[in-house]
């Protein structure tokens, strides 16, 4: 029996509708590497933090951008994140570099350097692979075989990411949400946007599994016409 053709596969949209959950998961199922798009610039914030690069000075941190080694593991069921060969998977997950990576985030020479790392661990996927970011259908990943923009309400995301977030309140979760959004859509260099050719999904109404089984059609739909 033949192999599945590859399959590149992005995933875009704000946080909290269930992105990295049906990533992991569509990846999973279908055999596909996975790639988290946003622990790259959480390691980078990590980096700039822990080397006491000024956050509020875009051209300090333009400077420092092409310092850091950051090596992604793409295994969905185990996916890995080392900066300079340091297991960062649990400190980039910490309040500090949750509200410093917007800030990071839109200095144009650090979305370079990860953009183009990030095509690169895409190119030498050789199965296929799911992207899931801001902007990898638009910037990352234009000819990705198939797009998808996952939506949800801000009530519901702010109600999962608290319910991630253990003991955060709804309202300043929601509020912290709209505030990042804000920043994403707004900053010049690749705004998180839905791509013109992207499948949106409202996953307001639906349960994960649902999402996950979804995807996983347009993607099987994907290679049979491919």
């Amino acid at each position: 029996m033949e192999s599945p053709t590859p399959v590149i596969v992005a995933i875009d949209g704000p946080s909290g509708t269930g992105k990295s959950s049906t990533s992991k998961a569509v990846a999973t199922q279908l055999g596909l590497s996975y790639l988290d798009t946003g622990a790259q610039y959480r390691a980078i914030t990590w980096w700039m933090v822990s080397n006491g690069i000024d956050i509020d000075d875009p051209a300090e941190i333009a400077a420092a951008a092409g310092k850091p080694e950051i090596v992604s593991g793409t295994d969905p069921q185990g996916p890995t994140i080392t900066v300079d060969g340091v297991d960062v998977a649990g400190p980039i997950r910490t309040q500090e570099v949750t509200s410093k990576v917007s800030a990071v985030s839109a200095v144009s020479e650090v979305r370079a350097r990860i953009t183009e790392l990030q095509r690169s661990i895409a190119a030498s996927a050789e199965q296929g692979i799911v992207v899931e970011g801001r902007d990898i259908g638009t910037t990352v990943l234009p000819d990705a075989d198939l797009k998808i923009f996952l939506t949800a309400s801000p009530e519901a995301r702010a109600a999962r990411r608290s319910g991630e977030l253990k003991g955060s309140d709804v309202h300043s979760t929601r509020e912290a949400l709209i505030k990042r959004d804000a920043a994403d859509s707004s900053r010049k260099t690749s705004p998180l946007a839905k791509a013109g050719d992207a499948v949106e999904v409202d996953t307001t109404e639906l349960t994960l599994a649902q999402v996950i089984e979804c995807v996983v059609t347009l993607v099987e739909e994907k290679r049979a016409g491919k």
